[in-house]
């Protein structure tokens, strides 16, 4: 009886059957580094009053639905780091504990997505046009840690949908979860973002994206051409302009 209990290795005995609960999934990356380790904590010290907890990252950003260029809305991102190259998050139209869920992302490494079979790709936004133009920001953190924080995503890519068009400052919402899930993108030109958008988002929380992007320009140097940053262009309502550092893998070379 002692070897066959050594042999089962922790599963249960129950009712004269033997049942194993199913190992949970873990996402491949490598093992968290000491220094995604010390953000995780920061962030946990001060950040963690979200609607969510133990999802201790919080992010703020703005995604465009990738089939409606002008559908764009404000999400805020509750995100916990599986390890150094996954992340998964929680999206929100708020800060607030009655904050509505409206949406979920995924965020990995460049490493992780270069081993994506090549029909799951259009699939994933990339971020270095979201950070470089310092509309992506973490509330709360420090200058350097942010800084930190953003510079570890640079040449990532998440895969966004959302599930419900809550409404933002003023916009048509719908009163349920209505319809399909919407992929979500991301801003990669300037212009992309309706009038007012990042604006409104800088008022309330007291943040000046033209000050961080100024701040974030040594990331530049980390920039690596990434896929879709030209996936969406030429379909929103404005003139736009490319953003320093942030080029598409098919244009690498050309001229904007």
């Amino acid at each position: 009886m002692y070897q066959l209990i050594t042999r089962l290795n922790g599963c249960a005995l129950a009712a004269a059957a033997l049942t194993c609960q199913a190992q949970p999934t873990a996402p491949p990356g490598a093992d968290k580094s000491a220094h995604t380790r010390a953000l995780e904590l920061g962030a946990k010290v001060l950040q963690g009053n979200g609607p969510l907890p133990g999802f201790h990252i919080y992010l703020v950003g703005f995604h465009p639905m990738r089939d409606m260029p002008e559908n764009q809305i404000e999400a805020h991102h509750y995100c916990q780091q599986q390890n150094e190259d996954f992340a998964q998050c929680v999206l929100f139209d708020g800060s607030s504990r009655s904050a509505n869920l409206h949406g979920v992302e995924y965020i990995i490494s460049e490493k992780l997505f270069a081993t994506l079979p090549a029909a799951e790709r259009k699939y994933w936004h990339p971020h270095n046009g979201e950070i470089l133009s310092g509309q992506l920001i973490a509330p709360g953190l420090p200058a350097a840690a942010e800084k930190s924080l953003m510079r570890s995503k640079m040449n990532s890519y998440g895969k966004t949908w959302h599930i419900w068009n809550t409404g933002h400052h003023g916009e048509h919402n719908d009163t349920l979860p209505f319809g399909e899930p919407m992929l979500a993108w991301s801003f990669n030109r300037d212009g992309e973002a309706r009038p007012g958008l990042v604006e409104q988002r800088d008022r309330r929380l007291d943040v000046d994206t033209s000050h961080i992007r100024s701040e974030r320009k040594e990331l530049r140097e980390l920039a690596r051409p990434q896929t879709g940053v030209d996936a969406m262009q030429g379909q929103f309502a404005r003139p736009t302009s490319g953003i320093p550092g942030v080029v598409d893998s098919g244009s690498a070379g050309k001229s904007d």
